[in-house]
């Protein structure tokens, strides 16, 4: 597998670079963070904090876990790997190392089904970020220990642990962008990928736990400052979900879960079956 962790990581409180050894990441002014026994590190300082455990709940991160590893948001990332290797190979010579970041990677699925994709398409160098402890413990501890394919990140979007203009690639999968920090990490051609949910995604579902829908936010189009538009593509398919545990994992592992009432979660707590609509955008945007 053409996979390797991510090196160029900066110190979260000066940005310095960071230099690693055995058992800690450290930089020139004397800041030292320790590498987790599951091999992560975590460069999220507390003032970066607004909570004591931000991020997605252990709970969450199983639950999420459990419905991508069954495959039922394969075609994403599918469609993700293409939008990857598409541009590697138009930007890059043919032997260049292509390093991406998963901002906001959860259990760490997008990033092993790109590696998996990786064996017979591009050199990598992988890192995952998440602002949850328990996501990226749990992407960790799936990852090889003597020979891991990413760097596992405990840290923000909002200040990006890595050094300005390192990395070619950053996907954002349903995930918060800070399209100036996605900027300030990405080399000048470097691709953003967000990918986001289209209108129908989940509707069938939504019309279940929401008393009424929300007129959909149009999906704004125009390039953010610093990038180009590079296209989009819509990923869309039928989901039938045959079991009422599957059902719980999506609810979830969505921001649905919260936003609905009680009654409505009881509502989809009660289904033993839904077929539903999948419905992304997978949206490419190239630094200027």
């Amino acid at each position: 597998m053409n996979t390797s962790p991510f090196q160029a990581l900066a110190c979260p409180l000066d940005g310095k670079p960071l230099t690693p050894s055995d058992s800690a990441w450290c930089c020139s002014a004397g800041h030292s963070f320790d590498i987790a026994k599951q091999g992560y590190v975590n460069l999220l300082p507390v003032q970066q904090k607004r909570s004591s455990d931000p991020g997605d709940s252990k709970a969450m991160v199983a639950a999420r876990r459990r419905f991508l590893e069954a495959g039922h948001y394969q075609p994403i990332a599918e469609a993700v790997s293409r939008a990857v290797f598409d541009h590697a190979e138009q930007e890059l010579p043919r032997d260049t190392l292509f390093s991406c970041l998963d901002a906001g990677c959860g259990d760490g699925y997008y990033l092993r089904e790109l590696a998996d994709a990786a064996a017979s398409q591009k050199s990598l160098a992988l890192m995952g970020l998440d602002i949850s402890k328990w996501a990226v413990q749990a992407a960790a501890k799936q990852d090889n220990r003597q020979q891991p394919q990413s760097r596992w990140v405990v840290g923000s979007n909002a200040n990006l642990p890595v050094q300005s203009g390192a990395l070619d690639g950053v996907l954002c999968m349903f995930g918060f962008p800070v399209v100036d920090e996605f900027a300030r990490v990405l080399k000048p051609g470097g691709l953003l990928i967000q990918v986001e949910a289209g209108p129908d995604h989940l509707r069938e579902l939504r019309d279940i736990i929401y008393p009424t829908l929300k007129p959909e936010r149009a999906s704004d189009d125009e390039p953010p400052a610093g990038f180009a538009s590079l296209g989009s593509e819509t990923v869309r398919y039928t989901l039938a979900l045959d079991d009422a545990e599957a059902i719980a994992d999506l609810l979830v592992m969505t921001p649905h879960f919260y936003r609905a009432t009680a009654e409505g979660r009881e509502k989809a707590a009660a289904l033993g079956e839904i077929t539903l609509t999948v419905d992304a955008r997978v949206v490419r945007w190239e630094r200027i």
